[in-house]
């Protein structure tokens, strides 16, 4: 089991692997809506890490190529993902 430090290495791990990709990285800004000018303070808000890491989880080749950068096994991804979301609200 993942605990919060590395579940944020992890996903911060993914952001500098997105930000490395001269495919991934634009794609990855539209889809948030984020400007590379505005990506500190991004980076700061609850659901942005969680929110990188949704965006790896979301395509199997990106997962991969991710895992196998950071020699990770995907479950950990999704465990960190899991993990950085916090708990789920619950709704009676």
């Amino acid at each position: 089991m993942l605990d919060a430090e590395t579940a944020e290495t992890i996903a911060i791990q993914g952001l500098t692997f997105i930000a490395a990709d001269p495919v991934l990285w634009p794609r990855f800004l539209a889809i948030t809506g984020i400007d590379q000018s505005q990506l500190r303070d991004a980076a700061r808000a609850r659901g942005f890490l969680p929110g990188v890491l949704d965006f790896i989880l979301a395509h199997r080749p990106t997962l991969d190529a991710f895992c196998a950068a950071q020699e990770l096994r995907q479950q950990s991804v999704s465990d960190a993902r899991q993990l950085l979301n916090g708990p789920e609200d619950v709704i009676e």
